[in-house]
């Protein structure tokens, strides 16, 4: 359990450099230590954001999301052809 105050490690999209239907390119940071990775390829899906977000790695502390990480949406509802 967390305390008052305490820093939640996530790294987490800060821009979206760009996007092909689903596919899409951003610069993501650690909320952690600030460390800031530019043009990471990504997917637009529930999968991706559930999953691979939350698990990734800062390349500079090492710390991944914590068990209460919430995941932003995506762009399009799954049912939707783009």
């Amino acid at each position: 359990m967390l305390g008052a105050g305490a820093i939640l490690t996530i790294i987490k999209i800060q821009k979206i450099n760009s996007q092909s239907r689903r596919d899409f390119w951003a610069d993501i940071v650690c909320e952690h230590c600030g460390h800031i990775e530019k043009n990471i390829s990504g997917y637009d899906d529930d999968f991706f954001h559930r999953n691979v977000i939350p698990n990734m790695e800062c390349k500079q502390c090492g710390k991944k999301a914590s068990d209460d990480y919430r995941p932003m949406g995506t762009k399009y509802a799954a049912h939707e052809v783009v």
